[in-house]
């Protein structure tokens, strides 16, 4: 069901459909909750520490968790103690505040988290209340906080949002749930402070431009060298992988873009997609071979429990232009610094 409804999402324009009356459902509560907090009928709550939000208004994966890392890593070098506030998708403290830390398991604080602690070294909290988790960053002595996903959580105050576009879906057939991909429509990316694009803007829905893509910043993943899950080997570049076919996994939100990313790498890639956030087991990875196979970060932490010399990792980093990593660093500095 997952993948038919992507498919119909993410064409290049959209066609009539069956679900198009509950999108405008949908679409009138939105606009309503917004209003409700706008004129002060609902009450967002500041927790005494400025707060970035990075999110998205799309359904599935963005990159949001590579800019997340990024900006934590920036602003700590500029000697701000910076915290991260994660629902943690699939995790068992979902209804519970829980601090990630090196002992932590993805099944307890979600894989998104882990990866967010161990690419930081940040506080992490996992916490479906991000206010009540935000509050226990700060308790803790946090100077600022980052909310990885929280656009739509709009009892958490804000001083800056930054939305992430993947540029190879876009805002797929611009509706609004169930019809189309979007969680809200794409004129709340004008309310926005900054749009960040993740990869080139190649989508229609992005070629039609637009007063909150006019000024976006492009972003790009940049591949890192394997590494072995199990971590018994050294780290291997991806171009050792091209004597012979692999199989490339993702569990994530755009599979796709994973397996582009090893193929402009030169590699000869046997694709195995899975949905986002897919809990591994050992017979998902059971190919009848002994072939490589090569997996995101997201998905290795869930693989290592039952690692094997098969299982590799491909981290991605986040990586701008000097100018818009200049242009986004004050822009981010400038708003946390009006609390």
């Amino acid at each position: 069901m997952e993948q038919r409804l992507t498919k119909v999402w993410y064409r290049g324009t959209a066609r009539p459909s069956l679900l198009q009356p509950l999108s405008w459902l949908y679409g009138a509560a939105v606009r309503a909750r917004r209003g409700a907090y706008r004129h002060g009928w609902l009450r967002a709550h500041h927790v005494g520490k400025p707060v970035v939000v990075v999110g998205n208004l799309t359904v599935g994966g963005t990159g949001k968790t590579p800019l997340v890392i990024w900006l934590a890593r920036h602003l700590t070098a500029r000697g701000l103690k910076v915290g991260i506030v994660s629902r943690g998708y699939g995790s068992q403290s979902e209804n519970a505040l829980r601090l990630v830390n090196e002992r932590s398991s993805w099944r307890e604080v979600g894989d998104e988290p882990l990866l967010l602690f161990r690419g930081t070294g940040c506080a992490t909290m996992v916490a479906r209340d991000r206010v009540a988790g935000a509050r226990a960053l700060v308790m803790a002595g946090v100077d600022v906080v980052i909310a990885d996903d929280g656009l739509q959580h709009l009892r958490l105050a804000r001083n800056c949002e930054i939305v992430v576009i993947d540029g190879a879906r876009g805002f797929g057939n611009g509706r609004v749930l169930p019809a189309g991909p979007l969680r809200e429509p794409v004129s709340r990316l004008e309310e926005a402070d900054l749009a960040v694009v993740n990869g080139v803007a190649e989508h229609a829905s992005l070629q039609r431009g637009g007063a909150g893509l006019a000024r976006a910043l492009q972003m790009s993943l940049v591949p890192g060298e394997a590494l072995r899950v199990d971590g018994e080997a050294s780290p291997r570049p991806l171009e050792l992988f091209r004597d012979r076919p692999v199989h490339a996994v993702a569990g994530i939100g755009n599979p796709g873009r994973f397996f582009r990313d090893l193929r402009a790498r030169g590699l000869n890639v046997i694709e195995h997609a899975f949905a986002d956030h897919h809990p591994f087991v050992p017979r998902d990875l059971s190919f009848e071979d002994a072939l490589p196979v090569l997996m995101t970060e997201k998905d290795a932490v869930k693989c290592a429990s039952f690692a094997d010399p098969r299982l590799w990792s491909v981290p991605a980093a986040a990586a701008f232009s000097e100018a818009q990593t200049r242009a986004l660093l004050e822009h981010v500095e400038r708003k946390i610094d009006s609390l």
